[in-house]
């Protein structure tokens, strides 16, 4: 058990402190530097990082180009987090919160942030993977937003203190492994009665789950594979694996990527690009 800490009666930043990212956190927003954001020709503008928020929007894009979907070609250009790219002026206009990724729609002039409404507004533009009967609708946006509310109890909490803390505290790791094996027993228990998360229907639910609790499942968050007991959750793999192996998933995966195993490609301008993809 580490030391007892008491909090102090007004909390003041310690800019050091925060393990891995702590060059890149601070407790207030706004743009630190004048960078204006690189346009391409294509209708959509995609600034992003192939994290697992990243990963989700990249796969829509490809699963509706795959679909035939032409005016859903897009530029993604790569945001380096490490490098504080999300701190520019020009990322900060279209997400005041700085947080990968971000979407300019220049048919409209539409700005869109956060990955769930960004899934959302590609679905309802495009009119592909959600369903319109209403309580199809309705389940498909249950399990967006339950991702939405969840994953950031493995990111920030789980994968922090497991993979990030600059000391590993036996605490927070077993409380936060605690939540995502509970968050992967719900999804395990939602795939034993269903093909993909929703029901019998692909969709932005499987998208915005696959990158998190899929990567998990298939050992590519954290290394805690073997730590969370991953193949215990059969069913979560039978779709994460089902998932893989989808031509437009394994694109998106590799968009917007410079860095780990796998492929990568990290500016995306058109389909012709995924020739330059290197492993």
């Amino acid at each position: 058990m580490s030391s007892p800490y008491t909090p102090p009666k007004v909390w003041t930043w310690d800019a050091a402190n925060g393990g891995q990212f702590a060059s890149i956190n601070r407790p207030i927003s706004g743009a630190t530097h004048e960078k204006p954001l690189p346009k391409g020709k294509q209708p959509l503008q995609l600034y992003s990082l192939a994290t697992p928020n990243g990963v989700k929007v990249t796969i829509m894009l490809e699963e509706l180009l795959e679909l035939g979907k032409t005016n859903a070609e897009y530029d993604a250009w790569l945001i380096s987090i490490k490098d504080g790219d999300q701190f520019g002026s020009g990322f900060v206009e279209i997400n005041p919160n700085s947080k990968i990724p971000a979407l300019l729609d220049t048919t409209n002039g539409s700005r869109v942030f956060e990955s769930g409404a960004i899934l959302l507004y590609l679905a309802e533009k495009f009119g592909a993977f959600l369903p319109t009967e209403p309580a199809k609708r309705t389940e498909t946006l249950n399990w967006l937003f339950w991702q939405m509310g969840s994953a950031p109890f493995v990111g920030g909490g789980f994968g922090h203190f497991y993979a990030y803390a600059p000391e590993k505290y036996e605490y927070p790791i077993n409380r936060y492994a605690m939540e995502t094996k509970r968050q992967l027993d719900v999804l395990d228990k939602q795939l034993a009665k269903n093909a993909f998360v929703a029901g019998d229907e692909y969709s932005i639910a499987d998208m915005a789950i696959w990158p998190w609790y899929g990567g998990l499942v298939l050992g590519r968050l954290y290394d805690a594979a073997e730590f969370l007991d991953v193949a215990n959750y059969t069913h979560v793999l039978r779709w994460a694996k089902q998932l893989d192996q989808r031509p437009a998933v394994q694109r998106g995966y590799s968009v917007n990527r410079n860095w780990g195993d796998g492929p990568q490609l990290p500016e995306r301008h058109s389909s012709g690009d995924f020739a330059k993809v290197t492993d």
